[in-house]
């Protein structure tokens, strides 16, 4: 996206992120920025890629950025991936075992819907 906007929508209060069908380096830094602006203030983002056919290390590394600060925040960001090109990406450098994600994005709610569902672990002593 030439403007660097980066649409947001809240569904079951989480902020949705939609992905421009190519990240590379003239965007992914504007995309990285977006998505952490998203994420203020929330447990969960989800970048929905599914308008994403192109993904170079520059996009992958924005959303890696992305996961390790909500990691560290005790947030999580899910990715919604229907590609089989953009996932491969994802397979080839692992990074589909670290961020999870889905083939769409009722199927990342769904998960979000079945991990709140979870009773809570008792904390430690």
């Amino acid at each position: 996206m030439p403007d660097g906007s980066f649409p947001v929508e809240i569904v079951k209060g989480m902020p949705v992120v939609a992905a421009p069908e190519e990240i590379d380096i003239t965007n992914a830094e504007a995309l990285r920025a977006a998505l952490l602006q998203a994420a203020n203030g929330h447990g969960t983002l989800v970048v929905d890629m599914t308008r994403t056919q192109f993904c170079d290390s520059s996009g992958l590394h924005a959303l890696i950025a992305a996961h390790k600060r909500a990691e560290a925040e005790g947030r999580e960001v899910l990715l919604v991936i229907p590609s089989s090109t953009v996932l491969r990406v994802f397979a080839l450098t692992g990074m589909d075992r670290v961020i999870p994600n889905f083939t769409s994005l009722a199927e990342a709610l769904a998960a979000t819907d079945r991990r709140d569902d979870q009773p809570a672990l008792p904390a430690s002593r």
